[in-house]
């Protein structure tokens, strides 16, 4: 990724040591001799005054004791510088004693000297005078070696003091630190961002997966959580993101819920005005047929059109059927109107389906027998459903009314109930005319009727199967019909199990 946190502080970390190993490089390519020099310089001015405090507080200006010896030697040790005190009127050794001399040591001794206090100090560049000693720098063409060397007198004069240090090594001493420290300083670079790789990837893992979830979150997907195992800043961050997630998610459906609600109420009051309308468009043309029979008729009572009894009990009978026709509509509208606003409560209970079909079939069996119709329900063990019982006979009995105001040819109506998992079908077959196809839809649908001519002539309203509709609606099942090869099946479904 080119914009990768990851791969920014990997480069930084790395450029950091780079310019760090650098530094240091160049800090002593630069710097290291001259430290060298100084550290040197140091040594032996602090090994000089130590010597001469020495032989400040001997008492025995001729030689040393064991003691001073040893401490001298410790100096020499400590501070990588070598010795030479000897009497300023001989020349003879102080220290290292005259036992330690061979005739060639006694004979460099009294050259080296010879070279600082008679030869004027060839092949020497001063660094430091002082008013009892000098330091200096020696180059040594014979031996083609570097020295720092100190000259000077100790105890008033009665000695002279000579140390030397070794700088021969020092540049060579220098470049094979610094060549050192560029191998390092490489293999450093090259560990240092490996190890930033795998280091960063923990920081930059975190990120990526809250970035991850604020993406789903983005898209509405509130399920990701993420999992806080630190306290560190990530951690608080992934707690906060949490609660957003929480928080979103809370008010999203609460937003959805109430948007929803709204557009319910919307869409049933836009229901209810279409239903409004269409109930009284529906309502004034069912009832217009009916009062006008009722008014003509009352009306030829009142002018005595027929003066004979017979014709008077005809109009009394007809102005009486279709004011009982208008008071079943009525009472059937009522009914529907409380099914399809909710106010109708339904009452599960289990009871036995056969036993509720053999009822509705016995109160109707004189209508069979009047039609002519051969019934065919073999059922006969009990099928228990859940339902209310009361709604359900209304079903039945619109079903088998309905089989029975169209049953023709054969004049067979037939009812099954077919298993299915944990439901049970009931279905009510008739032989006769099948429904046209583009009207199956519709003959649910309150006032409509397929045959209009038909349906007045057995006193249909056009309503029994949008109460059927409306009551499985209220069960949450459904209900339907199927045209057959001979006749039409209505069908509608019930729980089997709670």
């Amino acid at each position: 990724m080119k914009h990768s946190l990851r791969l920014k502080i990997t480069l930084l970390l790395t450029t950091m040591i780079v310019v760090t190993i650098f530094m240091t490089w160049f800090i002593n390519q630069t710097f290291l001799s001259q430290y060298y020099m100084y550290s040197k310089i140091k040594n032996l001015d602090q090994t000089y005054h130590q010597i001469k405090e020495i032989y400040d507080n001997n008492v025995d200006n001729e030689t040393l004791s064991d003691e001073d010896n040893a401490k001298i030697e410790k100096l020499e040790t400590k501070y990588a510088v070598k010795a030479y005190i000897v009497t300023s009127l001989e020349f003879a050794p102080s220290y290292p004693a005259m036992k330690n001399y061979g005739e060639r040591e006694l004979n460099q001794l009294e050259s080296l000297f010879e070279e600082y206090i008679l030869q004027g100090k060839k092949h020497t560049a001063s660094i430091k005078e002082y008013k009892n000693y000098g330091i200096y720098k020696l180059n040594d063409l014979r031996l083609n070696s570097k020295y720092i060397d100190l000259f000077g007198e100790l105890g008033d004069g009665d000695f002279y003091i000579f140390l030397r240090s070794n700088l021969e090594n020092i540049e060579d001493s220098a470049a094979m630190a610094n060549k050192f420290l560029s191998y390092i300083g490489t293999i450093s670079a090259f560990l240092g961002t490996v190890a930033m790789l795998f280091i960063s990837k923990k920081f930059t893992k975190p990120i990526l997966e809250l970035s991850g979830i604020a993406k789903k979150m983005s898209d509405l997907d509130f399920e990701v959580k993420y999992n806080v195992v630190s306290k560190d800043e990530i951690g608080e961050l992934g707690g906060s993101i949490n609660a957003l997630s929480v928080k979103l998610e809370s008010t999203i459906m609460e937003l959805k819920q109430a948007n929803n609600e709204l557009m319910t109420d919307i869409q049933r009051k836009t229901e209810i005005d279409e239903m409004r309308k269409e109930f009284l468009s529906n309502v004034s043309h069912e009832l217009k047929t009916p009062i006008s029979l009722i008014q003509g008729y009352a009306e030829g009572l009142k002018e005595n059109i027929n003066d004979d009894e017979e014709s008077r009990d005809f109009y009394c009978e007809v102005i009486m059927d279709e004011a009982n026709k208008m008071n079943n509509m009525v009472k059937k509208l009522l009914s529907l109107n409380e099914l399809e606003f909710g106010n109708n409560q339904v009452n599960f209970d289990r009871f036995n389906i056969v036993t509720l079909i053999k009822s509705v079939l016995d109160t109707t069996e004189i209508l069979f027998k009047q039609k002519e119709v051969a019934l065919r329900f073999e059922q006969t063990e009990p099928v228990y459903v859940w339902a209310d019982e009361f709604l359900i006979e209304q079903v039945v009995t619109n079903y088998i009314s309905n089989a029975l105001n169209h049953v023709s040819e054969q004049k067979i109506i037939e009812i099954k109930l077919i298993p299915r998992g944990d439901t049970v079908r009931v279905a009510v077959f008739n032989t006769g005319e099948n429904i046209p196809e583009d009207e199956l839809d519709k003959i649910w649908i309150k006032f409509y009727k397929v045959d209009k001519a038909r349906t007045r002539e057995y006193g249909g309203s056009g309503i029994g199967l949008s109460i059927v509709k409306a009551i499985m609606n209220t069960h949450n099942k459904e209900c339907g019909a199927i045209n057959r090869p001979i006749g039409v099946e209505f069908w509608f479904e019930l729980d089997t199990k709670s």
